[in-house]
Formats: C-alpha cells, structure tokens, sequence
C-alpha cells in the first residue's frame, strides 16, 4: 500500500456539550530558543506540574498533516480483521509485562460482567532493540512512523526535560536529557489506541468509565488533540474535570517515573476515561500518543544534586522507603505485569467507585497501585 492511497483522516466535530472543562496552562514552545523563553516557561510550567500534572503544549514542530497521518495509519490498523489484528497480539508476553504489539478489547472484565472496550497497538522506538514483525498496513509506512516517534522526542519530550532541569535547578540543562537518549535501550513507545462506542445501559454498569482513575509509569505521555471528549483529570481540589480538545496542541502529562525521580515534587498525573458527552457518545475514540520513559538503566531514585529538590528535603519516594532502587525497566516490567495479568473483576459502586482485592493491585511486596475513585 503505497502512501498516497491511504484516505485523509477526518476528525469529528466537538461536542457542543458545555462541561465542566479543566484550567490548564499552554506551553508555547516556540519560545523555547528565545532570549529569556525557557525562564518564561518554566514559570508556567512550575505550578502546573506541582499541583495537576496536566498541561497543553503548542507550537511544536510537527505539523497537523503528520499528526492526521499517524490517525489514518492507526484507522487502517483498526479496520484490518480481527484474525490479522491478532497475529500481532500474544497473551502471554502481555501477562509477563512485554505490552508492545496488539492488546484486543474485552482483556478482562471491567465489572458487573462487562468487559474493556478498549484495543492498542503498541510500537516501540527505533533503537535497535525491539526488533518486531508489523502488520503491512504499518511496515509499508514505518518510515514515516519511525521519523513521526523521533520527532515526539527531539522537538516535545527533550525541550520538556530541560525546562524540568531548569526548574530542578540542575547543574546542566541536559542532566534529564542525557537519561532519556532515544538511541539508548529504552521502552518508548508510539501508540494507537481505540474506544469502542458502547451502549449507556452498558456504561451505566461501570460508572460511565471507559478507564477509572490511574497514573501513567513513566516521565511524560504525549496526547495528540482528538475531538471525542472522554479524558478527565482529577485537580488538586479533588474534583474531575473534562479535558477540552485545543486545536494545535498536545495535551502532556507527567508520570510515575518522573515523580520517583523528583521526590515527589512533580506530581504524576491522575486521569481516567469518561465515556463522552451525549452528542458524542455513538462515536469511537481513536487516539495517538506517545509514553516517554527513562532509559532502562536509570534508576529511580530521587536526583541527588538538585539545589531545590534538596532544599526542599525531598529526598525519597515510594521505592527507596521499601528498600527498593528500581531502575526503569525493572519498574515497567513490575507495573506492567501487574496491570496486564488476569484479575477478579471490580466492585462497581453505582456512583462508579471501582474496588479490586488488594492482591491484584500488588506491584511489589509493600507497594501497591491505587485506583482513584
């Protein structure tokens, strides 16, 4: 299939719902090279990361074209026959924490006997260590797909960790860069991911979630605006709000790995899947994101020469107060298996509070992942 033949990418209208929208900042990166930007920025960026996790960014060098292209590939993908989608899916592997390749809906029931409604193809970046066979759909673009995945690192996730630096009052602006190189071992990943529409007798059954509240693993998750309105954020006042669709940004949020790495001072974001708004609710949501992570040799203890983190006697985090010093790829293999392993299906409360045994949300002997309610 040549590139010319796959149809443009339409994105639906917006809702025309008026929710109750979250108050998030716009980072505009086309500051980043000016005199005096970056200070800028890292103003903005300080109470955001503090208090939700959550921010926009714009003006980021990659071009609508190339964002819609990756939302047609992620369409064809889709729309292959399950039997083809399913030679790219192995249960076990899942099970053991290997999550790249295809992940089918209905993985496991979510509770009251219904089952996820969610499908994800994972591609891992182009370091040359996760050689994997790709459907032909996306082989026959995995240029265009590999230049997509090292353009989300080198023009957003790279400019992200040096104005983290900055804020950490680092010694070098490239101390957090030199952690995450893309040419290193690492579990970056691009992905495509879809929600089934499904009927409101079956969303009222699971508290009209799609996902329940959770933190992502890694440094920051890249979102690429699409107009099915369904993710919210939980603020810092303990509220969830609705994340509007911004034409011409990417909604970033920031992750465990970041907060081990941080003492706690930046906060991992906690977000879930809302089944979306009335006049949206027959739609399927595709999405394109990419996870940032540390390279796999990283470990996650708090930085030790950051002046504020110091200051602040943010020394520790979950990991280095069981004992642990995990480095990323020991962190990503543990949270991994612990949420793709089989689990007894939640207690759904009719207000939509999910409530699993305490073994399955064991990560580590001591550490257990919250679901947020």
């Amino acid at each position: 299939m040549s590139g010319q033949n796959i149809e443009r990418y339409e994105h639906v209208p917006v809702t025309a719902e008026d929710l109750d929208w979250a108050e998030l900042i716009t980072l505009d990166l086309s500051l980043y090279d000016q005199p005096g930007g970056k200070q800028e920025l890292v103003k903005q960026l300080d109470h955001a990361v503090r208090n939700v996790g959550f921010f926009y960014v714009k003006n980021f060098n990659i071009s609508q074209e190339e964002v819609d292209r990756q939302f047609a590939l992620g369409r064809e993908f889709y729309n292959l026959p399950l039997e083809e989608k399913l030679k790219f899916h192995n249960a076990r592997d899942l099970e053991s924490g290997e999550y790249n390749g295809y992940r089918p809906a209905g993985h496991r029931i979510l509770g009251n006997g219904i089952k996820d409604n969610v499908q994800v193809y994972n591609i891992p970046k182009f370091d040359g260590f996760h050689a994997r066979k790709q459907p032909k759909v996306l082989q026959d673009h995995i240029q265009e797909i590999e230049t997509f995945s090292r353009k989300c690192h080198e023009e957003v996730v790279l400019k992200l960790l040096r104005l983290f630096a900055i804020l950490l009052e680092l010694p070098s602006e490239d101390q957090l860069v030199r952690l995450h190189q893309y040419d290193a071992r690492g579990e970056d990943h691009l992905r495509y991911m879809h929600y089934a529409a499904r009927p409101a007798e079956e969303n009222k059954l699971v508290g009209d979630l799609y996902s329940p509240g959770h933190t992502d693993l890694g440094t920051v998750t890249l979102l690429f605006r699409q107009p099915v309105c369904a993710l919210q954020i939980l603020n810092n006042e303990g509220n969830w709000k609705w994340v509007k669709p911004q034409d011409g940004t990417i909604t970033i949020n920031t992750c465990d790995a970041l907060t081990a790495l941080t003492g706690g001072l930046i906060k991992s974001s906690i977000h879930r899947v809302h089944a979306p708004p009335q006049d949206q609710a027959h739609i399927d949501r595709l999405g394109v994101l990419y996870f940032a992570r540390p390279n796999n040799d990283v470990v996650l203890d708090p930085i030790q020469n950051s002046p504020l983190l110091n200051r602040l006697g943010l020394t520790t985090n979950a990991f280095t107060e069981l004992g642990q010093h995990l480095t990323t790829e020991q962190w990503v293999k543990v949270r991994q298996t612990q949420q793709q392993r089989p689990r007894t299906e939640a207690k759904i409360s009719p207000d939509g509070k999910y409530v699993y045994p305490k073994k399955d949300l064991e990560i580590l002997p001591g550490l257990h992942a919250t679901v947020h309610n």
